[in-house]
Formats: structure tokens, C-alpha cells, sequence
């Protein structure tokens, strides 16, 4: 079953119901210089936040493209034409990623003349190879009206999704969402003819643009409800980008500098905002794409709270704003202007009903005696995301009375922007906060010093872990012993980093209580197994109160918060008297990699054999294994992520990887040697690691070193 509407404009839209099989637009086919391959061109999207800036890519390089072979109609592939697409398809590609988040299919056509695809069209083909009806056909024989109906050449664009129940977002609410995008409002105003077709595994968004000669001749002008006057300023689609339209008697001084690239100009901005993980940096950088650009100097003030100020964006008692960033077109007049602006900060009174979008307001000129500018039209927008104040954002032109409402509009579209990318900033800022303190409480301060004993660490937290799963520790149990621990959590994020809390503090307790490998081993299990036995225990509570119709007396924890396994490699060693050098270790491996030991002559041998991961049998018995550390003998003890590091379907310990790249270190020292393995196992894969990786070296001196 599929639906499919269309419209020429905005004001008669119309709908049909057929059966149709399911279908998808397949790759083009090969063809000649002018044929349907080099006309029709499509692209794949993830459904990503990346999505829209690589459509916007790919309209432009297709756009260069055809003009660089010369086809029939290329000539009128105007840089206006250009901005109107990049900005459609990115508006159509954000309302899919966002309402559908599936993989986006683009698909751009160059039509020679309405109704004519350039002859041999590629058929669409469906998943299984099946042909089906263009998505503007199919509109045209359900409708009567479709880009067919257009005159002259002209440009279709197809967005298509994989979730054909959500709608496509409305006028109406469109423009009622602060965060939203304008989506079939923008279309319906800018492109020749659109319309939406419903199909039962996807939906499709197509639109046509007219190409007109190389002069821009033939191109139609849009049926617009605003005053004639503003059309004549070539702010067509800038227009719409403001929440409201304004009306204008006629066309204010000052309006002309905003042109068709303010299309580009609010895209790129949001690609260039949305890169930066500072709120400062935010600031500074939306200061520099204002001037000259809209303003003369712009200033950004921002909250130092986590989450802004609350309510209707007005701060609580004591909470004032901060001057992030400051900028001029002249930049010696920057700390005059900050002077003037940091004496009374903007404070903007709350209004409207909860939740609506607060808009920008005219602001006194801020005069300086020292002047830094003659006076003008300064405005003030709050910074509002998720329904809270984050700041405020002022600029000001100096030679106007007041901005035009073209420029208002384009204005407060540019800060809603920057509020979200400042917001996206902060929280980015307090996942790091809470990352690097977690990191501080899970590992020691520092290791022991063990006499006679050299020793190494090399602790790596995935790229982009909140806190690795990893762990180590090396530290005095006393009466001549030193500890040493190495574990690796089975999962991530921040419930490995739970299990890790209670490790290595209870490592440390039964050691110095005086118990042995084997008893620490065997009580921690024990603890683990408990905890993972209750968890399973209220979960099964949970389900029976389920079935039988009454409350669930407990939460159900999600799968990870529930996974309290635990791979360690624990063990302890006694520095021989006397100053002869060498010791006594004994260790025990639960579920760990292997320990090796580089002996003096360059073999490799392992020292421990494998038994059962903590924590998922609660009465397995564990045993220690005891060995001599000669003097310039090496211990090596490593996490899972060296061992597994993968390149392509090779791991790194593959045909004993680990014992070669340790034999390959004979004669080096414990450092050295612990930098040579890390070297070694980065330069494994093309790629970062993909898991914590961790390691420890523990090298026995000569005699009288200590």
C-alpha cells in the first residue's frame, strides 16, 4: 500500500490510494556521455547527524558535475539554483534523520525538458530487483499533477526513508517547534511543484527546481503571500527561514547585503557550530560569523550553570551571565566595546506562554566615552534549548535605525543554532567532567616502589569511554610483600566502572588483612557471584509479579548493569634478601590473558594456567602458582585488549603475536619495553584500538640495584 500526495504550491494539495509492490531506487546503470546514467545520480546516507552537511556535498559536487560535461540543460545551473537545493535537500535529509532515523536515500535528475528524462531512464528497482514507477510518476498518475506539468528543463530531487509510518512534518508544526525545521513550508514556497509518496517500506520527498537559460531567463516567479517589495531584495528563501514573516512597506537600507548565500551561509554555520565541544568556543566562534556578515560587533554572554537559567529564560536570584566572547569589524575598538557591554550585562524579561520560542528584541546602543563606534540598531536574542535560557547573543550595525525584519528573521534562526550548539557544548563538557574524576577514583594515585623490582604501566580508556574497564595496581600489602593486580570488567561505559570501585579497593583490604592469592581470589569471587545472584534474583521476582497480574516489586536492570563478571591477573611479590636481586612471585590468572616472563636468554614462557572468570560461579576454588624471577628476567601481564587488538579478521596474539613482540624487547628496560609493546600494538591495525588496553612490566634487577 502506498500514498501519494502532491502539490504545484502550497494551496491544493491532493491523494490517491493504489496497491503497489515495495520497492527501493536502485544504482545507475552504465550509459553514455549524455545518457540516463550521467542524469540521474543517487547517493546513501547513514542516519546520522552528518547527514545533511553530506547531502549538501553531494547536490554541489552533482551540480559541477553535470555543468563540467556540458549536458543539455546544464547551462542554467545558476549558484541561486545551487543554494535553493543544498538548502531543500538539507531540510528534508534533518526531518528524516531526525523523525525516521534510518538510512537516507538521495537521488538527484537533471531533466532536459518537462516530461522527458533524457531517454532510457534507469527503471527503480526494489530490494529484490524489482522495477517500480518513479516516486514523481507515480504522483502524476495518482494525482494528475506531478513535475511532468512543469515547462522546460529542470531538477528533481528525491529524499527517501525507511520508515514509512512517520509523516513528514506539517506547516503548522513546523512552525511551532523552537527546535524544528521549516520542512514542505520552505518546499512548498521555493520549488515549481512536490509531493510525497507513501510506500510500505519507505516514504518519499521529491520536489522539482526549474533551470532557466544562463541568464537566469524563464525561471518563475513564486506565488508568495508577502509585499512584492521584499521579493525584489532576493531574500525569497531567507524569508522563510523566519519563524514568522514580517511585512514591510518597503525595502529597508542595509537589506540588500543579505542575499541568497545567507541559504549557505545558516548551513555551513551550523556544520562549523556544531563541531566545537566548548561553550566559549561556541561563543567566539557565532561572534566571528556575525561580523561583518549581519553586524558591526557582536557580543555572546552565557550562563555558568550546568543548565542555564530555568524556567521561561529567566535566571534565578544571583545567577548573571558571562561576557564569553566579544568581536568588532575593527578589532582595536574590541576592548572599548567590552568595556561598554560588561558595566550592565542584557537582561531580558520573561513573556509568552511556557515553552514558546522567545524572539529578538531592540536594545539600547551602548555608548562608550571613549567611543568605539557611532550609534545605530543593536538587538538582543535570548539563547534558548530544551526550554532553558543558556545566554544571550547582542550585535548591533552602526548607520541604521533599525535592522530589517529580513535580517530579524535571519537572526534568530542563526541563534537558535547557537543555543543548541551550546547546549550540545555543555553537556559534552559534563560527560568529560564526570569521565575524568570517574578516571581519577578507579586508579591509583601512583605505584609502589619495589625493591629490586622495576616496574611499568601503560593504561589506555578507549577513544571516547566515559571510563575504561580496564584496571591495575601495584602497591604495598606489607610484611615484605607487594601486591600487584591487573583486570579487565566484562562490559563498559559506567557500569564496568562500578565493578572497578569494587575491585580494587577489596584487592587492597584482603591483601594487607594477610590472605594469600588464592583466599583473595576465592572471597572476591564470592562477592561478585552474590551480587550477580541477587540481581538475577529480583529480576526473576520482577517477572513472576509480572505474570501474575501484580506490580513488579523491583526495576529491571538493563543487561549491563546486571553483567558483574570480572577477568584478573592478581599476584604478589617477595624481593629476595640481602640485596642479591631477583624474587618470589606467585599469581593467579581468573579468566585473564597469560602471563609471560622473558628470560635472560630470550625465551618466552607462560607462568600461570587459566581458570574461571570472578563472579560467575560462586564456589570455584582458586590456585596460585609460584615462581623465581631471576635477576633481568621480565614479567609481562597485559589486558584483553592487547591480545584482541584486531586487524581486519587477524587479532594481534594470533600464531603467539604477544610472545614474539615480547622477545623482540630483549636487553630493554622495563619502560622502554612497556612502550615498545604499546608501540608495537597501535601499529598492529590501521585503526585506534578499539577496546581499554593495559599492561604492566615487572623487570628483576641485578644484584646490589635496588
Amino acid at each position: 500500500m502506498r500514498t501519494t500526495t502532491s502539490s504545484p504550491r502550497d494551496d491544493d494539495v491532493t491523494a490517491a490510494r493504489t496497491t503497489r509492490a515495495d520497492g527501493f531506487p536502485g544504482g545507475p546503470a552504465a550509459g553514455p556521455a549524455d545518457g540516463p546514467a550521467v542524469r540521474s545520480r543517487r547517493a546513501s546516507l547513514p542516519g546520522d547527524p552528518q547527514a545533511a552537511a553530506a547531502a549538501r556535498r553531494f547536490v554541489r559536487a552533482t551540480f559541477a558535475d553535470w555543468a563540467g560535461r556540458q549536458l543539455t540543460g546544464a547551462e542554467g545551473l545558476t549558484d541561486r539554483l545551487a543554494d535553493e537545493a543544498e538548502l531543500l535537500v538539507s531540510e528534508l535529509v534533518t526531518n528524516a534523520v531526525v523523525h525516521a532515523g534510518t538510512t537516507v536515500e538521495l537521488r538527484c535528475r537533471l531533466d532536459p525538458e518537462a516530461g522527458r528524462d533524457g531517454g532510457g531512464a534507469e527503471p527503480y528497482r526494489g530490494r529484490n530487483g524489482e522495477p517500480y514507477e518513479a516516486p514523481h510518476r507515480e504522483t502524476a498518475a495518482a494525482t494528475g499533477a506531478g513535475a511532468d506539468d512543469a515547462s522546460g528543463p529542470g531538477i528533481v530531487i528525491e529524499v527517501s526513508d525507511h520508515h514509512p509510518t512517520q509523516p513528514v512534518r506539517a506547516r503548522a508544526e513546523s512552525a511551532a517547534s523552537e527546535n524544528g525545521g521549516h520542512g514542505l513550508q520552505l518546499i512548498s514556497a521555493v520549488a515549481e511543484s512536490w509531493g510525497v509518496t507513501y510506500r510500505r517500506a519507505m516514504k518519499t520527498v521529491w520536489f522539482r527546481l526549474p533551470v532557466g537559460g544562463a541568464d537566469g531567463a524563464g525561471w518563475p516567479e513564486p506565488e508568495f503571500t508577502l509585499d512584492h517589495q521584499l521579493l525584489q531584495c532576493e531574500l525569497r528563501a531567507a524569508e522563510l527561514l523566519a519563524p514568522a514573516p514580517r511585512r514591510a512597506a518597503r525595502p529597508e537600507p542595509g537589506t540588500g547585503r543579505i542575499d541568497n548565500g545567507a541559504l549557505s551561509f545558516l548551513a555551513e554555520a551550523s556544520d562549523l557550530l556544531s563541531a566545537q565541544l566548548d561553550a566559549d568556543q561556541v561563543a567566539a566562534l557565532a561572534a566571528q560569523l556575525i561580523v561583518p556578515r549581519l553586524a558591526e560587533w557582536c557580543a555572546v554572554w552565557l550562563y555558568d550553570g550546568d543548565s542555564g537559567a530555568p524556567g521561561r529564560g529567566i535566571a534565578q536570584a544571583g545567577d548573571e551571565q558571562r561576557l564569553a566572547g566579544v568581536w568588532h569589524t575593527s578589532e582595536s575598538r574590541i576592548d572599548a566595546l567590552r568595556t561598554a557591554l560588561e558595566k550592565q550585562p542584557p537582561e531580558l524579561p520573561g513573556g509568552g506562554a511556557s515553552g514558546s520560542a522567545p524572539g529578538v528584541v531592540p536594545w539600547p546602543w551602548p555608548y562608550e566615552p571613549g567611543g568605539y563606534g557611532p550609534g545605530g540598531a543593536a538587538l538582543a536574542c535570548p539563547l534558548v534549548a530544551g526550554g532553558r535560557r543558556l545566554g544571550t547573543l547582542l550585535l548591533g550595525r552602526g548607520g541604521l535605525p533599525h535592522f530589517p525584519d529580513e535580517a530579524v528573521g535571519l537572526i534568530e534562526d542563526l541563534c537558535r543554532r547557537v543555543a543548541r550548539a551550546v547546549a550540545t557544548a555543555r553537556a559534552y563538557s559534563r560527560q568529560e567532567r564526570i569521565s575524568q574524576v570517574l578516571q581519577r577514583r578507579l586508579l591509583p594515585r601512583g605505584r609502589a616502589q619495589v625493591p629490586g623490582v622495576e616496574s611499568a604501566v601503560v593504561y589506555e580508556p578507549r577513544e571516547g569511554a566515559w571510563a575504561g574497564g580496564d584496571f591495575w595496581d601495584l602497591f604495598d600489602a606489607g610484611d615484605g610483600r607487594w601486591c600487584f593486580a591487573l583486570g579487565d570488567v566484562c562490559g563498559s561505559g559506567p557500569e564496568a566502572a562500578a565493578v572497578t570501585g569494587l575491585a580494587r579497593p577489596v584487592l587492597r583490604l584482603l591483601a594487607r588483612d594477610g590472605f594469600g592469592v588464592a583466599a583473595v581470589l576465592d572471597r572476591l569471587n564470592k562477592t561478585m557471584a552474590r551480587e550477580a545472584a541477587d540481581s538475577v534474583a529480583a529480576v526473576a521476582a520482577a517477572v513472576a509479579a509480572a505474570g501474575a497480574g501484580a506490580e513488579a516489586p523491583v526495576e529491571i536492570r538493563e543487561e549491563g548493569e546486571q553483567a558483574r563478571f570480572l577477568s584478573l591477573l592478581y599476584g604478589e611479590i617477595v624481593p629476595y634478601p640481602g640485596g642479591s636481586g631477583g624474587a618470589r612471585c606467585t599469581l593467579a590468572s581468573a579468566g585473564h590473558p597469560l602471563p609471560l616472563v622473558l628470560g635472560t636468554d630470550g625465551a618466552v614462557r607462560v607462568v600461570a594456567a587459566p581458570q574461571m572468570l570472578l563472579g560467575v560461579v560462586e564456589d570455584a576454588a582458586y590456585v596460585s602458582e609460584s615462581f623465581d624471577l631471576c635477576p633481568g628476567e621480565t614479567l609481562l601481564c597485559v589486558t584483553d585488549g592487547v591480545t584482541e587488538r584486531r586487524s581486519g579478521r587477524r587479532l594481534f596474539d594470533d600464531e603467539d603475536g604477544l610472545a614474539t613482540a615480547l622477545a623482540a624487547g630483549a636487553g630493554l628496560g622495563a619502560t622502554a619495553l612497556a612502550d615498545h609493546i604499546r608501540s608495537t600494538v597501535h601499529a598492529f591495525g590501521p585503526t585506534p584500538p578499539d577496546d581499554d588496553l593495559a599492561l604492566l612490566v615487572l623487570q628483576a634487577s641485578g644484584p646490589g640495584v635496588s
